[in-house]
C-alpha cells in the first residue's frame, strides 16, 4: 500500500484534473433550465458569453450546433484553448485610482479607431443560427463601434454583406480569405474587396489541410475548406504585389513564424489554431503570446499582434493585453448569441465591454493602455516553468 500511495504522490496533476466544463456551472440550469428544448430564454438571462453557448446548445439542432461547437480529433485543443487561462493567476494591486477605467477601452487596428479592444473573429456559415446571418454581425458591429471580420465562407455574399454596411462609409470591416493557386481568381477576389471597401484581407494560414473533425464528420458538417492549400512567405509576397490593402496573416502559432512575418513586411498577425479545429495538440494563442514575450517582448512593439480562441470572459482579454496582444477575436460566443439576432450579438458585445472594464478595475489598473505583463503570475503556476 505505501509503494503504491508513493508511486500515485508522483501523480498530482493527473490526480487534480478537474472533468472539462464546456459552459460553467454558474446556476444558469437551476434558473432557466426549464426553458422548453427549441426555444430561447429571454435575452435579459444572458448574464455572460457562455450563457449563449447553453442557450443555443438547447435551441439550435444538433448538426448546426455541432459545427459551430465541434473541435479536431479528441477535441484537446479545444479544450486548451477555454481551461488554459485559468492557470495563469493575477496580481492585483489595490489603492489604485481606477475611476476613468471605461474611457481607456478604445483602441486602434491598423490605424481604425474603436470602441474596445475585441473583434468578432471570421466564422463561417453564421445562418445556422439566424436567417439574417452575418448581416446582424455588421449591424452589431456597427452599433457598439468594434471591427467584424466576414469569413470567407460566411452565409450571406460579400456584396450582402457589403449592403448591410451604413451608406457613409464609416463601418470598417476586414475580408477573411481562403486562397488556392489560382492567381487570376485571386486577383480577382482582392479586387472585389477593394471594390466593396473593406479596410483589409485576412489571409488564412491556419487552415493548411482538412481539419480531422470526427465529432463535425459524424453530423455531416465537417470543414467548409478540405483542400491543401499553398502557403508559404513566397506566396505571400506575390498577394502583397496582387492588392494595395494590407494583407494580415490569421493562424500563426510560434514565435519564429512571428520574427518570419516581421522579416517579410506583413502588417498585422492573429495567433491562432483555428479555434481548435484544425490539428489537435496545436497551442492556445495565449501560449503562444507567452512563448512571444518570453523570446523578445519587443516584437509586441514590432508588428500588431491579435489573438483569438478560446476567450469568454474578460479576465481572458486582459491577460493576452497583459502580453502585449493588441486586440482579441471571438468567434463562437458571438455566433451562439446570433440565436437572438442582432439584439444577442449587441449585448453580448456589452457584456464583454463590461466585463473587461470591471475586472481591469479589481485587478488595479488605471488605464487599459498600460496594462503588462506584472500584472499575471506566468511562472512557477504548475503550467509553465
Amino acid at each position: 500500500m505505501r509503494a503504491s500511495l508513493s508511486f500515485l504522490s508522483l501523480l498530482p496533476v493527473a490526480l487534480a484534473t478537474r472533468p472539462f466544463l464546456n459552459e460553467p456551472d454558474t446556476a444558469i440550469e437551476d434558473v432557466l433550465g426549464d426553458t422548453p428544448v427549441g426555444t430561447l430564454p429571454d435575452l435579459d438571462g444572458m448574464l455572460g458569453l457562455p450563457d449563449f453557448e447553453w442557450a443555443a446548445r438547447r435551441y439550435m439542432n444538433a448538426s448546426s450546433y455541432t459545427y459551430y461547437r465541434n473541435g479536431a480529433a479528441g477535441e484537446w485543443s479545444y479544450r486548451n484553448n477555454l481551461e488554459i487561462f485559468g492557470h495563469f493567476r493575477f496580481r492585483p494591486r489595490m489603492m489604485v485610482d481606477i475611476t476613468n477605467i471605461e474611457s481607456t477601452l478604445p483602441t486602434t487596428i491598423l490605424g481604425h479607431n474603436f470602441s474596445a479592444p475585441f473583434f468578432i473573429s471570421p466564422a463561417s456559415r453564421g445562418g445556422l443560427a439566424h436567417d439574417d446571418a452575418e448581416l446582424n454581425f455588421v449591424k452589431a458591429a456597427q452599433d457598439e463601434n468594434i471591427l467584424y471580420i466576414p469569413a470567407f465562407y460566411a452565409t450571406k455574399s460579400m456584396d450582402e454583406i457589403a449592403d448591410a454596411k451604413p451608406e457613409d462609409g464609416s463601418q470598417v470591416l476586414f475580408q477573411q480569405v481562403y486562397l488556392d493557386s489560382n492567381d487570376t481568381a485571386t486577383e480577382e477576389l482582392f479586387a472585389q474587396i477593394e471594390g466593396l471597401g473593406s479596410k483589409a484581407i485576412v489571409f488564412t494560414a491556419d487552415s493548411a489541410a482538412d481539419g480531422n473533425r470526427l465529432r463535425a464528420n459524424r453530423y455531416g458538417v465537417g470543414s467548409a475548406d478540405t483542400a491543401y492549400t499553398l502557403s508559404t512567405w513566397e506566396y505571400y509576397t506575390k498577394l502583397q504585389n496582387m492588392t494595395s490593402l494590407p494583407v494580415i496573416i490569421k493562424g500563426l502559432q510560434t514565435v519564429e513564424d512571428v520574427k518570419l512575418a516581421i522579416s517579410h513586411n506583413v502588417p498585422a498577425v492573429i495567433l491562432s489554431n483555428h479555434g481548435g479545429r484544425q490539428l489537435d495538440s496545436s497551442p492556445s494563442s495565449l501560449e503562444v503570446a507567452l512563448e512571444i514575450y518570453q523570446e523578445d517582448p519587443d516584437l509586441f512593439n514590432q508588428i500588431e499582434i491579435y489573438a483569438d480562441g478560446g476567450v469568454r470572459y474578460g479576465a481572458d482579454v486582459l491577460k493576452l493585453l497583459a502580453l502585449g496582444v493588441k486586440a482579441v477575436g471571438l468567434g463562437r460566443p458571438f455566433m451562439f448569441a446570433n440565436t437572438y439576432g442582432v439584439e444577442g450579438v449587441q449585448k453580448a458585445i456589452q457584456l464583454l465591454k463590461h466585463e473587461i472594464a470591471i475586472d481591469a478595475a479589481n485587478l488595479g489598473v488605471p488605464d487599459l493602455g498600460k496594462i503588462d505583463a506584472s500584472y499575471v503570475k506566468w511562472a512557477n503556476n504548475g503550467w509553465f516553468t
